[in-house]
């Protein structure tokens, strides 16, 4: 319940999703008359709000009043491909008309990034999303901003903040767990920039998966950059000197394409002789591969909402919490790992 002006108490639709037991944004949709919410949760969000004697007019007093209906994305993204999922998923949880988003790019610049901190709340914003271009701790735009922050696959460096951030290391995991699902036993690693935490994340999981199952990587991992380019060489390299390895667990989807274009080069077919696995999904790079990239899916837009639910909740009067919170990811199967028939 929040108080209106006058003290008295109003129902809001955080009770409402409460009391039907969904979340804040599936409860604005199914309000809304939204089509992507099952008929079963909008007839239980529809007699929770009938219960506490709520209407949409209400949410716009009790979610609304005094606020701007604004929420800010300040990004460092700089080519989109991490922030753009992550932004679909919060207008997809703010609900269409609800909730208007200010994208600001920083470009990586601090100075930058201050200036527009400073626009965005001179806008009056109800709140503010901050996404990262990667997932390494970035600082935190500290404690005295007057509107709820959620810092979204980049994780703040102060734990009071709320951090979303995939889970790299379960990634990693999932990964090998796969290979070895799919009968590999001799499996290498080819991974990007050592100095990015994703790197050292997704490498931990996945030796962890093959310590587990009494193995160990052939060969030493190599470590370069995130192309396709490094990903040939490297994987040329791995195979002349260890031509028994029978998967490649590559840290991103470009190194994966890389790897299949030198095994093509090297009279190895993908999957029959080796299977190679990817990470990010990056659907542009996996579905134009020959064949179709089997990869790790951070679940962005996923991440997303999760991100705007908790702006939409901490608007509504919930508490923000605190602390990096490392969000699922997903295994997507194509036929660089299971023959398609």
């Amino acid at each position: 319940m929040a108080s209106n002006d006058t003290g008295v108490r109003t129902t809001t639709l955080s009770d409402v999703a409460r009391l039907a037991g969904v979340s804040l944004a599936t409860a604005s949709k199914a309000m809304n008359g939204r089509t992507d919410v099952a008929p079963a949760t909008r007839r239980r969000v529809l007699e929770a709000a009938e219960d506490l004697a709520f209407t949409p007019n209400a949410m716009a007093r009790g979610l609304l009043a005094g606020r701007t209906g604004t929420v800010g994305l300040l990004t460092s993204d700089l080519d989109g491909r991490f922030m753009l999922p992550i932004l679909m998923g919060a207008e997809d949880a703010f609900g269409a008309g609800q909730v208007n988003v200010f994208l600001c790019d920083a470009r990586g610049d601090a100075i930058r990034e201050q200036h527009h901190l400073r626009a965005l709340l001179s806008r009056r914003v109800d709140g503010i999303i901050v996404v990262g271009r990667q997932t390494d701790p970035r600082p935190s735009l500290g404690q005295d901003i007057p509107v709820p922050v959620v810092y979204a696959y980049a994780p703040s460096d102060d734990d009071r903040d709320l951090s979303l951030t995939p889970d790299n290391r379960a990634g990693g995991r999932l990964a090998v767990e796969h290979l070895l699902a799919c009968g590999r036993t001799r499996i290498a690693h080819i991974s990007g920039d050592p100095t990015y935490a994703a790197a050292r994340e997704r490498l931990d999981g996945a030796r962890s998966a093959l310590a587990d199952a009494g193995l160990d990587f052939v060969g030493e991992p190599l470590s370069g950059d995130w192309s396709e380019h490094w990903g040939r060489d490297a994987a040329a390299t791995l195979l002349g000197r260890h031509p028994e390895i029978d998967a490649v667990f590559a840290a991103s989807d470009q190194i994966a394409r890389g790897v299949i274009d030198t095994a093509r080069d090297l009279g190895r077919s993908v999957p029959d002789d080796l299977a190679v696995i990817g990470y990010d999904n990056w659907e542009l790079l996996a579905t134009n591969s020959r064949p179709e990239l089997t990869s790790i899916d951070a679940n962005l837009q996923q991440l997303g909402r999760r991100a705007a639910q908790r702006v939409f909740e901490a608007i509504d009067g919930a508490e923000m919490g605190e602390g990096v919170r490392h969000l699922p990811v997903r295994l997507v199967i194509r036929g660089s790992t299971v023959p398609r028939r």
